[in-house]
């Protein structure tokens, strides 16, 4: 079956519209062109009809360029990064304990150990948190 025979439906369309106003948005045509292409893609009966309404449009760019994607994808890094935190922590509270729960037993306290995993871990999460607080401003 060819592509131009492939029927679409309404979530076909609205998907396109979708991309239509975001095109818009971004300056790639005026309201009256915007208007037509709108028209045209809800008329549409197949895949073909509404590949030609957004023929002469880099879509991919568009998609990326969408605002809400981008704050979606800020809001999954600073969200990513809390995690992190929570899980450095974590492990920062389950090193302490146990270094102090066998200094308690045994009475040995000269060699504090557990400042290499809270090192690491926070060289890890130092090197999460700087990008995510440079890139998503």
């Amino acid at each position: 079956m060819s592509i131009a025979a492939i029927r679409v439906g309404d979530r076909d369309r609205e998907n396109t519209a979708d991309l239509l106003s975001l095109a818009l948005a971004q300056g790639y045509f005026d309201l009256a062109e915007y208007e037509t292409r709108v028209q045209a893609a809800f008329a549409a009966e197949s895949a073909d009809q509404l590949r030609r309404v957004l023929a002469d449009l880099p879509v991919d760019h568009v998609r990326r360029s969408d605002p809400r994607r981008i704050a979606a994808r800020k809001k999954a890094a600073r969200a990513s990064v809390r995690f992190h935190l929570a899980g450095y922590l974590a492990m920062v509270a389950i090193v302490l304990a146990v270094w102090l729960a066998v200094a308690l037993t045994t009475g040995e306290t000269a060699y504090f150990w557990p400042v290499w995993p809270i090192l690491g871990g926070a060289i890890g999460l130092l090197g999460h948190i700087l990008p995510v607080r440079t890139f998503c401003r």
